[in-house]
């Protein structure tokens, strides 16, 4: 049987989503090869509640709809052939070796798998004369070293790679004598170019220094409303915090996708602007998911934990530290507006930790985590994901789809702090959603903004400006 392309997949490539077996394979138009160490490392992630551990089982299911097709000896190698059959057919073929060339000692047991995986991978050129072999792999490590043994490699086919122009606020000059004519203007008067993700609008007044700030909902221009958006606790600081802001409190959005840097201050806006929004009894409670790298292999010490106390202690310090502040930034308000306000008392560790429980209470906020997540429904919620870098496509698909339309969402994340090692940048759910902004959605109303500006302080943002740039 010939094939048009022959892919040797590393052990992610299937946790990221095992169905990607089938994409790859096209309709059995290629052939999909698995080293025996992938099949094993994947046997050791069936248990467990986290999204790679369903994929690891998906993949155990698929290839229980396959047949034995062949079996053979060859180079101390022995490789079987499978197909799969249903409603999608790939043929696969399972390479084992007798005898790796890597030595086991000394070497960290990850390590030894990638060199065994890439063994395979090296005699596949061999076997399988003549023909286009690629190694897959989503680790930058296990492609680079694949590089350095002359074997073809690239990340996941059909990702997307190719990024566009994130411009969500874009700033147009305008003549004065227009101005009085922005508010309700079809945004296409004033900028032909206008795309779908051109969210936000900084108009600048010609020979002034007059910027007016606009956002844009179903193609017309509004005016933001500055003093109605920093009537909260959290007040925002610069125009990509306002428009921020402004988007959690229309009622117009119900999906909020953004990406930020560290210290940007995208989850205290986000909870600040859950907490007014409850208060005016929009919602009943918040709910907080977060999905990061500890989740993966210690999900379900975590998802199983008796009571919120502790997973709020344990699991979520990013949703506690930032009720902390805001219990702390509430406090010093209402105090510098008594009128004896020389003697401010801060509030001491004690007396914030109660305040946060009896926040927690009033405002129904709940913590979950994605692997207790499968055949629940989220209703009358303001919900924030969290960590959004970290999440597969499919973890995403599966939070996104337990929510109802009486919710909003609000999905955080930053591609310079991924810790997964099953997604990269172009694969994960955060890009994959702010690539959707690029065309407009008939189901819901979406909103994307890129927060730039570190305001946690002078150490993180020196840290962001000399570390990132080195990654330049």
């Amino acid at each position: 049987m010939n094939f048009d392309k022959i892919y040797v997949l590393d052990t992610n490539i299937l946790l990221e989503d095992a169905t990607n077996i089938f994409k790859l394979s096209d309709e059995n138009k290629n052939l999909i090869v698995l080293p025996e160490t992938v099949l094993d490392e994947i046997d050791t992630k069936k248990s467990g509640f986290d999204e790679i551990n369903f994929q690891a089982r998906e993949f155990a299911r698929i290839l229980e709809n396959s047949d034995i097709i062949s079996s053979n000896n060859e180079d101390g190698h022995k490789i079987v052939r499978l197909e799969i059959y249903g409603n999608k057919n790939a043929t696969i073929d399972v390479i084992s070796k007798e005898d790796y060339e890597v030595n086991t000692k000394n070497v960290a047991p990850n390590i030894i798998n990638d060199r065994k995986i890439l063994e395979v991978a090296k005699y596949c050129f061999k076997h399988y004369k003549n023909s286009d072999i690629t190694f897959l792999s989503l680790d930058i490590m296990a492609r680079t070293r694949a590089v350095s043994l002359d074997i073809k490699t690239d990340s996941l086919i059909g990702s997307d790679k190719e990024e566009f122009n994130y411009e969500f606020i874009k700033s147009i000059e305008i003549p004065f004598e227009k101005t009085e004519f922005l508010e309700d203007s079809l945004i296409t008067d004033f900028d032909e170019d206008y795309k779908p993700y051109n969210f936000c609008y900084c108009f600048k007044v010609k020979s002034s220094d007059q910027v007016i700030l606009t956002y844009i909902q179903n193609k017309r221009i509004y005016l933001l409303d500055e003093s109605e958006i920093r009537n909260q606790i959290i007040v925002p600081l610069n125009k990509e915090q306002l428009f921020f802001s402004n988007a959690i409190l229309s009622h117009f959005h119900n999906v909020l996708i953004v990406e930020a840097k560290a210290g940007s201050g995208k989850t205290l806006l986000a909870l600040s602007g859950a907490l007014k929004l409850i208060r005016q009894k929009f919602f009943q409670r918040i709910i907080y998911i977060r999905n990061s790298i500890e989740s993966l292999d210690k999900g379900e010490d975590v998802g199983y934990l008796p009571g919120l106390e502790e997973k709020f202690k344990i699991y979520n310090h990013p949703l506690m530290d930032s009720l902390d502040y805001i219990i702390r930034t509430e406090y010093k308000k209402k105090q510098s507006n008594r009128k004896n306000n020389e003697n401010i008392q801060e509030l001491d560790d004690q007396e914030v930790s109660q305040r946060v429980e009896q926040l927690i209470q009033n405002y129904g906020i709940e913590t979950m985590w994605v692997g207790e997540m499968r055949g629940r429904t989220l209703s009358n919620a303001f919900v924030i994901i969290d960590e959004a870098q970290n999440m597969s496509n499919k973890t995403m698909q599966m939070v996104l789809s337990r929510i109802d339309n009486s919710c909003k969402v609000v999905v955080l994340g930053s591609n310079k702090q991924i810790d997964n090692f099953y997604v990269n940048k172009h694969t994960n759910s955060l890009t994959t959603l702010l690539n959707s902004t690029k065309n407009e959605s008939e189901l819901v109303n979406t909103f994307a903004i890129k927060l730039q500006k570190v305001l946690r302080g002078p150490i993180t943002e020196w840290a962001e400006q000399i570390f990132s740039s080195k990654n330049k």
